[in-house]
């Protein structure tokens, strides 16, 4: 109860995307379009993963577990954002900023594991073909996995109190659409230094360390892939990455121009752009791409769907 009772504030004002009328009702549809497509692309690529047999294998486990982190991503933020832009109400209680940022920092955190751990997964398969299964078994693709969320729920509770156990005696007003990070710190009138140095020091330890992962694993897929004399067992292998390598590069694209700059480099409005994509587009695109770029879960969608006619 402490961090409650060092603030001074009971709401914050969410200045939102943009404070253009003329544009509200168009970002308005454009937004609800988009989370539409999240809900029903995720959580169809769950259901399709689930009952076609042919999907129980490591990657689509990870895969279903991306597509549920996603929803609960873009559910977190955009319900909120879609309210604030067709009405007035700019305001959010300070118990439901901290719980918005709770499950933010969770999805976040626990998608760039994911990521990682689908680029071993890859890994493995590729370049120890053999092994795969003896290497991937089930056990250890749930312990995967729940590592990945349990890590994530551990920043959640790390930055969340340390956030709102800072002091908000001035402005109330976040200019952002969600109750990130960064902003708080910005409005806070105590001393942050010590939330961005846990800040910069997790984004850094978690992002450093998945992404010398991601390398690591598609530096030795590609030398794997390129010793293929098979011209279709190759391009099989390249579509077989590929998907995943455009994930990556989107998300932590945005992810470390968010966090890993000088805090006297931050643009408060560059940075509602820049997070919109990692947390309203991309957990659109992933089943897109997924689904677009990789031939067994076409077949698998086809067969669920002929079934269903």
């Amino acid at each position: 109860m402490s961090m409650w009772n060092h603030t001074q504030v009971s709401k914050f004002i969410l200045l939102g995307i943009t404070d253009k009328k003329e544009l509200q009702l168009s970002l308005f549809v454009l937004f609800l379009l988009v989370y539409i497509i999240t809900l029903v692309g995720n959580l169809g690529m769950i259901v399709l993963i689930k009952t076609d047999s042919s999907l129980h294998i490591p990657m689509y486990f990870f895969l279903s577990n991306l597509a549920f982190v996603d929803i609960n991503f873009s559910s977190s933020i955009t319900p909120n954002m879609l309210v604030s832009l067709l009405t007035k109400r700019k305001s959010i209680g300070f118990a439901a900023c901290a719980i918005q940022m709770f499950v933010f920092v969770i999805c976040g955190s626990t998608e760039c594991l994911l990521l990682a751990v689908m680029a071993f997964d890859r890994y493995v398969a590729i370049c120890h073909p053999l092994r795969y299964s003896a290497i991937m078994t089930g056990k250890i693709c749930v312990w995967l996995a729940g590592i990945s969320y349990f890590l994530g729920i551990f920043y959640a509770v790390l930055h969340t109190t340390l956030s709102f156990s800072l002091t908000f005696c001035g402005s109330n007003m976040i200019n952002h659409y969600y109750c990130d990070i960064l902003p708080l710190i910005k409005l806070s009138c105590s001393d942050t230094h010590i939330n961005e140095t846990v800040l910069f020091a997790q984004v850094s330890i978690n992002g450093i360390s998945t992404t010398v992962t991601i390398l690591f694993s598609y530096a030795s897929i590609l030398i794997t892939i390129l010793n293929i004399r098979s011209t279709q067992s190759r391009r099989k292998a390249f579509s077989t990455c590929s998907s995943h390598l455009i994930v990556v590069s989107l998300f932590y694209g945005t992810i470390f121009f968010m966090y890993l700059r000088p805090s006297s480099s931050y643009s408060l409005e560059k940075d509602k752009v820049a997070s919109l994509f990692y947390t309203v587009i991309i957990p659109m695109l992933n089943p897109l791409i997924y689904s677009l770029r990789n031939k067994e879960v076409k077949e698998a969608f086809w067969r669920m769907f002929r079934k269903t006619v």
